[in-house]
């Protein structure tokens, strides 16, 4: 008899986990955390004319607020403030709210000001981007304290150098984290050197998940860079970066990097990847390895294929992907999660579920819990997490 295959989200019986959702950083975070003598070049929302602006380094850099808006006609890039944002981006309370509304029942967070690395601190002074660094980390943790689990912190590391990054891990390590987010080699760079191994071998050791956010693993000019949603290049831009053009060149980066040849048991997590590039890109790269592995000397250190290499090392998350579902058997269906972006533009919230009839309809029922449930459960080792509904009332 041919397996059940998912028709309605009304059907699903276990607690979703969400494996990519975002905090709005509060905007005294680094001005009440980090020290009084680095404070002027910390972090800070100003006021100004088009709303509220992040500005970083003593106005080196100024960023939007983003918005938190669902419906597309009333997403503004200006005149957000933290008063018309929703609470949920930056609240405990409201934010397990906001997750109930949409039928979520645990969320991996990740962070909004940081998302493109800790560089965006500033690239030149470790002191402070040390201290910027922690007093993020010493928030998530705060935010996520009081969920029952149900919120997921990942930590944030420097861009300073493997030293830095090192210690980070360490105390990330203590507090009990479930996953780190790097943004460039713990050397500093986007070129792996061989001091980068001393955190490759800490993060095996502790047995972390090491997150790579889309719009990481860029110079640092780059990431500084705002996007600007007024202007129509913006729609090439987001449509490239949610089509893989980030992802590939990352992904590529690292595996031919050698890291996850030397290190098969760390996992490397694409967020908000989204995955129908995979199989065209491991296709390619496979013929690429065949035809070129004598003459690029890979023949004498890598013994597996390239798409091997990515099945058992890289996890991929995705938000609207029917496309890449459908090509899923070109891939580890182990390593698929689904997310939503909360409180970001790409969030169907408070209408995942329709997001998710959209991506799922028709695929068989135990797939479609993979990429909801198991994979990111067994990922994070969210054993605390119930395995079904019925069970959620009495957890």
């Amino acid at each position: 008899m041919a397996e059940d295959t998912f028709r309605s989200a009304a059907l699903i019986d276990y607690p979703i986990i969400d494996c990519d959702g975002h905090v709005h950083e509060p905007p005294d975070l680094w001005q009440s955390r980090v020290p009084t003598r680095l404070r002027p070049r910390a972090p800070k929302v100003v006021v100004t004319d088009t709303g509220h602006q992040w500005s970083f380094d003593d106005g080196r850099a100024m960023r939007p607020v983003p918005p938190t808006g669902w419906g597309p006609p009333n997403v503004d890039p200006l005149g957000a403030t933290y008063e018309t944002m929703r609470k949920g981006a930056f609240e405990t309370a409201p934010r397990l709210a906001d997750m109930d509304a949409d039928g979520v029942y645990a969320q991996v967070l990740y962070p909004t000001v940081t998302l493109s690395g800790a560089a965006i601190y500033s690239a030149d002074d470790a002191e402070l981007q040390r201290a910027c660094v922690r007093a993020y980390n010493e928030w998530i943790l705060e935010f996520a304290d009081g969920s029952d689990g149900r919120l997921i912190p990942q930590a944030i590391m420097p861009t300073c150098g493997t030293d830095a990054m090192l210690e980070e891990l360490g105390w990330v390590r203590d507090q009990g984290f479930r996953g780190v987010l790097i943004s460039t080699y713990p050397n500093g760079t986007i070129d792996p050197m061989p001091e980068d191994d001393r955190f490759w071998d800490a993060v095996r050791e502790a047995r972390l998940p090491v997150g790579i956010h889309l719009g990481s693993f860029n110079p640092p000019e780059v990431a500084r860079r705002p996007w600007n949603m007024r202007e129509l290049p913006f729609l090439g831009l987001a449509a490239a970066g949610k089509s893989g053009k980030n992802a590939i060149a990352t992904s590529l980066n690292i595996l031919f990097s050698g890291v996850p040849v030397r290190y098969p048991e760390i996992p490397f997590v694409l967020v908000e990847a989204n995955i129908g590039w995979i199989p065209t890109m491991l296709e390619q790269t496979d013929d690429m390895f065949y035809r070129f592995r004598y003459l690029s000397g890979a023949v004498e250190t890598m013994h597996e294929m390239p798409s091997a290499v990515f099945h058992r090392s890289f996890w991929a998350g995705f938000l609207v992907d029917k496309v890449g579902v459908e090509l899923r058997y070109h891939m580890n269906l182990e390593r698929l999660m689904w997310g939503s972006d909360y409180p970001h533009t790409a969030s169907d919230w408070p209408n995942s579920r329709l997001t998710i009839e959209r991506n799922f309809t028709g695929i068989p029922r135990s797939e479609v819990r993979r990429f909801l449930h198991d994979n990111c459960k067994r990922l994070y080792g969210l054993e605390h997490i119930p395995d079904s509904n019925e069970k959620i009332a009495t957890h």
